[in-house]
C-alpha cells in the first residue's frame, strides 16, 4: 500500500491539511486531511490541483555562477566571501536579505538570525511587508503584540460576518465554505468592498465604498455604536485605554449622512449596516488585502480594531476582528522576525529586547534599529547603498510596485543571489549566483497560517538532483562567513527547538508568542508532529500584551480622497484570480487551473468602457506614471465607474502584456511600509491590432514575437493566444518541425497551419484578420493525436459542444453546460446543479458563481 503523507497546502494563509499518496517518481494523488482542523478534508482548486505542479520543468537543480554550472562549495564560498567584503569595506547595513511568506519558520528563523545576530543589521525583509504588515503594525498599536485575536472556530459562533477588502470566495475558499455553512445556518452576511465580486453573491448587503473610506466607514459606525448605547463602558474601563479627545476625533463628521457621502454609498444601505451590527453583537470582522494594501492601511486596521474593542466584540466566541493572511507561512515570518519591523519572537529593538535576543544567540553584534523596509530597501540598492542583496523564494521585479524600477535597481547592484526552485524568473536575469531550493513536496518543517496555528510540511519526495533546502543553504553561508557553532543545524527539529527557546527565554508572560512547551520536543514528536494553536483563546480574559495590561484605541481620521489628476482619471485596483496563485510559477503549471482564467483581464464598466471606445474582447493599454502594459478588456457592471482593476500574477515569462506590477505607485503607509497597490491614478485606451489568433504546441517554443502573446499550460502542451499588425507568416516560420499543412485565404485574411510528425499533430496556429476563430477545445483534444481531415477546419463535421468559460476546475465544468442543464433539467439551486454537474461540490469556489448564473437565468426566464 502507498505510503501517505499528511503535510500542509504551499498556498494561502487558511493552512489547509492535505494527505498526500505518492504514485511514482513524481506523482502525487492529493487529498483534503479530515484531520486537520483548518479544512476538515476541503481543497479548493488550487490545492486539488497540487499533484499537476510536481514535474521537474524548468526547474532549477544546480547551483549556478552567472550561466555555468557550478559546485555548491564554490558558489557558497563565492557568496559567503561577498557578503563578507561589502561588509568590511562599507559596513553591515551595505547587505541585506528579500526574503518570502513562501519559506518555512526554520527558513526564516535561520536568515533572521544571520542577518540581525550575526551581520549586525536589520536589512531582512520580506514580501509579506506587500500583503499583510498593515495588519502586523495595527496589532502592535492596539494590542501591544502581533496576535490575530481569532479562530476559523469563530466564524462557526458568529451570528454577524463581516467581510472588508476580502474576495473570500476567491482568495481563500475553504473560509468562504465555512462562512457560507453558517449563514446557511442564520448567520447575516455583509460585504464591503469596491468592487462585486462573487463573494457578493448570497451577501445580506454589499456596500460598494470608494476605494480609501474606510476609515469614515468604520469611525461612522463606532459613532453610532456609542450614540445607540452599545459601547462596552465597563470592558473599557478595565481592559482598554481611551486616549484623551478619542471621542472628539470620532464625532468629526461620522454622521450617516457626512459617512454616505464620504463613501459614496447609500445612507439606506449605511444604516442598514448599523443596524445589523447592533443588532448582533457575536461579529467576526474578516479583513485582508482591500485593508492591507493602502496608503493608509494601519490607521484603516485600527478603526477596525476601535469597533471590535469599544463595543466589547474581543475575546469572547464568534466576535473579533481577523486579519486572514494570503500567504501560507506569513505568520510564520512574523513569529520569527522576518519583517525589518521586528527583531526576533515578537520583540521589538527596544534595548533590553536587543541585550535579551544577544544574550541568547550568544551573536558578536545585534541590529541596532529597524531595517529597510521593502519598498525602501530597494530604493537602497538603485542608490548604490546595498552592496550585495540575497533573494530568497520571491519574485519582486514582478510583484514590488513600480517593478520596472526595481529590475533597473537590480541591474545595478553590485552583487545579487537568489535562491528558487525556477531556473528562469523575471529576477534570475540580474542574478550573480543562483542557488537551487527546494519547494512544496520536497520542503521540511513547518508553517503557521491565520488562525496562529503551527502545522508540519513534510517531504513527500527526495529533494532533485542537487536541490537544497532554503535553511541548509543560508546556514551554509553563515559557517562560511566565520561562525560554524551557531549554525550547525543538522535537521529541522534542531532549528525549531532553538526557535522555541527564544521565544519562552526571559518571556515571563510579557507575549503571547510562547512555545515553551515545544523547547524539548524530540526529533521523533517532531516528526510526529500534529497541528497546534498557540496563544490560545488570546484576550478571553481581558488582558493585552502592553505594560498595563490594556488594550489601546488609536484615534484613525479618514484622509481626504482627492479627484484623480486630468491625465489619470481612472482608478487602478489589483488582486487574485480564483485558480492562480502570486507569479503563476507553480499554478501556471496546471492544465485546469489555467483554464479558469486564460489571459490577464482588465475589468471595466461598460459606461467607463463606452468612454473610452472599448470592446469587450478587445485589448486595451492601461498606464500610469510609473508604466504600461497591455490587457484583455472584460466588461464588468461589478466595477464601480472610474476603477479599473486587474491581476497580479502575469509576468514576462507568460505574456507581453498584464504587467500589473509594472503600474503601482511605489508609496507607503507610513507607519507599516506597506505599498499602496490599491489605488493608483492610471487611465486607458483601446489598442487595435491588424489580425488576432492562437497557437497551440506540444513542444516547448519561445513566445510569438507579436504585440499580445499570452500562454497558458494545457493537456499534452501550450496555448498562446496572440494579436499583432506584423506578417503571420512570421510567426508560422517558428513553428516546430514536421509535415506542414497550410492554408492561407487573403480573401477572407485566414491564415491557418498545422504541423505533423507521423501524422499525429504537434502545432497549429489560427489567425485572422477579421472572421471568428474556431474554438480552442476540440484543438486541443488533438494534441498529440492522429490528425483527422477536419483539423484545418477547426473542427469535425456536425455541431461541436461547446462547455464555454470554465466555471468549475475541479470538475472541468463549464458556463455553457451549466446554463444547459438548468433549462433542459430545469435546476433552481447550487444543490441541484452540483447533483447534476458534480460543479461546486468539492472546493466550493465556483458555487458563487452557479448562484449568480441562475440568477441571471431566473432573470431571463421573467423577461
Amino acid at each position: 500500500m502507498a505510503e501517505k503523507t499528511r503535510t500542509t497546502c504551499a498556498y494561502c494563509g487558511v493552512g489547509c491539511g492535505i494527505v498526500a499518496t505518492r504514485t511514482g517518481a513524481r506523482t502525487v494523488e492529493i487529498k483534503g486531511d479530515p484531520d486537520h482542523p483548518a479544512n476538515l478534508g476541503r481543497l479548493c482548486s488550487k490545492g486539488m490541483h497540487l499533484g499537476d505542479t510536481m514535474g521537474l520543468d524548468g526547474r532549477l537543480l544546480y547551483p549556478m555562477i552567472g550561466k555555468r554550472r557550478a559546485s555548491w562549495d564554490k558558489a557558497l564560498d563565492l557568496v559567503a566571501r561577498r557578503f563578507k567584503q561589502a561588509i568590511a569595506e562599507h559596513g553591515p547595513d551595505s547587505v541585506a536579505f528579500y526574503v518570502s511568506g513562501q519559506l518555512l519558520t526554520e527558513d526564516y528563523y535561520v536568515a533572521n538570525k544571520l542577518m540581525k545576530g550575526f551581520i549586525g543589521s536589520g536589512n531582512i525583509d520580506t514580501n509579506s511587508r506587500l500583503c499583510m504588515s498593515s495588519a502586523v503594525a495595527g496589532h502592535v498599536r492596539a494590542f501591544g503584540e502581533d496576535v490575530v485575536p481569532a479562530s476559523y472556530d469563530d466564524l462557526d459562533a458568529a451570528d454577524l460576518i463581516v467581510l472588508v477588502g476580502s474576495n473570500t470566495a476567491w482568495c481563500h475558499p475553504i473560509v468562504y465554505q465555512r462562512i457560507r455553512a453558517r449563514c446557511d445556518a442564520g448567520a447575516r452576511l455583509v460585504v464591503i468592498d469596491p468592487r462585486r465580486t462573487e463573494t457578493c453573491e448570497g451577501a445580506d448587503l454589499h456596500l460598494a465604498i470608494r476605494p480609501g473610506s474606510d476609515v469614515a466607514l468604520m469611525n461612522g459606525l463606532l459613532a453610532h455604536c456609542r450614540e445607540a448605547g452599545l459601547v462596552d463602558e465597563p470592558f473599557l474601563a478595565s481592559s482598554v485605554q481611551v486616549p484623551d479627545g478619542f471621542w472628539d476625533i470620532l464625532s468629526t463628521a461620522s454622521d450617516l449622512w457626512s459617512v454616505a457621502r464620504t463613501c459614496d454609498v447609500p445612507a439606506a444601505d449605511l444604516r442598514r449596516f448599523y443596524d445589523l451590527f447592533a443588532t448582533h453583537p457575536r461579529t467576526v470582522t474578516l479583513f485582508s488585502q482591500g485593508i492591507n494594501q493602502s496608503l493608509r492601511g494601519t490607521d484603516q486596521v485600527n478603526a477596525i480594531i476601535n469597533v471590535h474593542l469599544a463595543t466589547g466584540r474581543i475575546g469572547k466566541p464568534g466576535a473579533a476582528p481577523f486579519s486572514i493572511t494570503g500567504q501560507p507561512n506569513a505568520m510564520g515570518g512574523r513569529e520569527v522576525g522576518g519583517l525589518a519591523s521586528s527583531l526576533a519572537a515578537h520583540m521589538d529593538f527596544a534595548p533590553e529586547n536587543r541585550a535579551r535576543v544577544q544574550r541568547f544567540w550568544s551573536s558578536p553584534a545585534i541590529a541596532q534599529k529597524p531595517g529597510l523596509k521593502a519598498v525602501d530597501l530597494f530604493r537602497a540598492v538603485d542608490e548604490g547603498r546595498i552592496k550585495a542583496l540575497w533573494i530568497m523564494a520571491t519574485n519582486p521585479a514582478v510583484s514590488m510596485p513600480d517593478a520596472g524600477a526595481v529590475r533597473a535597481a537590480l541591474a545595478r547592484c553590485p552583487f545579487v543571489v537568489v535562491s528558487d526552485v525556477i531556473a528562469d524568473t523575471d529576477c534570475t536575469p540580474y542574478a550573480h549566483v543562483r542557488l537551487p531550493a527546494t519547494g512544496w513536496g520536497e520542503k521540511d518543517g513547518t508553517v503557521t497560517n491565520s488562525e496562529r496555528r503551527i502545522s508540519r510540511q513534510r517531504p513527500i519526495f527526495e529533494p532533485p538532483e542537487e536541490a537544497r533546502p532554503d535553511w541548509w543553504i543560508i546556514k551554509e553561508v553563515g559557517r562560511r562567513m566565520g561562525w560554524p557553532m551557531d549554525f550547525d543545524y543538522a535537521r529541522p527539529a534542531d532549528i525549531f527547538r532553538e526557535h522555541a527557546r527564544l521565544s519562552a527565554y526571559q518571556n515571563d508572560g510579557a507575549r503571547l508568542f510562547d512555545l515553551s512547551s515545544k523547547v524539548a520536543v524530540s526529533n521523533a514528536d517532531y516528526e510526529a508532529m500534529t497541528p497546534f494553536r498557540w496563544g490560545g483563546d488570546a484576550f478571553a480574559d481581558g488582558r493585552f500584551p502592553t505594560s498595563d495590561g490594556r488594550a489601546r484605541l488609536v484615534p484613525a481620521s479618514q484622509m481626504s480622497l482627492p479627484a484623480p489628476p486630468a491625465k489619470w482619471p481612472l482608478t487602478l485596483n489589483t488582486g487574485r484570480y480564483r485558480d492562480q496563485w502570486h507569479t503563476m510559477t507553480r499554478t501556471g503549471l496546471s492544465p485546469k487551473l489555467s483554464r479558469h482564467r486564460e489571459e490577464p483581464l482588465v475589468e471595466v464598466h461598460p459606461a467607463d468602457a463606452a468612454a473610452y471606445a472599448l470592446e469587450d474582447g478587445g485589448l486595451a493599454r492601461v498606464s500610469t506614471p510609473q508604466g504600461a502594459s497591455l490587457f484583455r478588456v472584460l466588461f464588468s457592471t461589478g466595477q464601480r465607474r472610474g476603477e479599473i482593476f486587474t491581476p497580479i500574477h502575469w509576468t514576462d515569462r507568460q505574456s507581453t502584456g498584464g504587467r500589473t506590477g509594472l503600474l503601482p505607485r511605489s508609496l507607503v503607509d507610513p507607519h507599516s511600509g506597506q505599498p499602496g497597490f490599491k489605488s493608483t491614478p492610471a487611465t486607458v485606451e483601446a489598442v487595435k491590432t491588424a489580425w488576432r489568433g492562437f497557437l497551440i504546441t506540444t513542444e516547448a517554443m519561445e513566445r510569438p514575437d507579436c504585440l499580445w502573446a499570452t500562454q497558458v499550460s494545457v493537456p499534452g502542451g501550450r496555448l498562446f493566444e496572440l494579436a499583432g499588425d506584423g506578417p503571420t507568416q512570421a510567426i508560422a516560420t517558428r513553428l516546430p518541425r514536421g509535415e506542414r499543412i497550410e492554408s492561407l485565404d487573403r480573401g477572407r485574411g485566414s491564415h491557418r497551419v498545422a504541423v505533423l510528425r507521423d501524422g499525429r499533430l504537434v502545432a497549429a496556429l489560427f489567425c485572422t484578420d477579421r472572421g471568428v476563430l474556431p474554438k480552442r477545445a476540440w484543438l486541443l483534444d488533438q494534441l498529440g493525436q492522429l490528425a483527422g481531415a477536419a483539423l484545418l477546419a477547426g473542427g469535425p463535421p456536425g455541431r461541436q459542444e461547446d462547455r464555454g468559460p470554465m466555471v468549475c476546475a475541479c470538475f472541468d465544468v463549464g458556463l455553457k453546460t451549466i446554463i444547459t442543464a438548468i433549462g433542459s433539467q430545469q435546476l433552481t439551486s447550487v444543490e441541484a446543479v452540483g447533483v447534476a454537474l458534480s460543479a461546486g461540490t468539492n472546493c466550493g469556489s465556483c458555487r458563487p458563481a452557479i448562484r449568480r448564473i441562475l440568477e441571471e437565468n431566473r432573470n431571463v426566464a421573467n423577461g
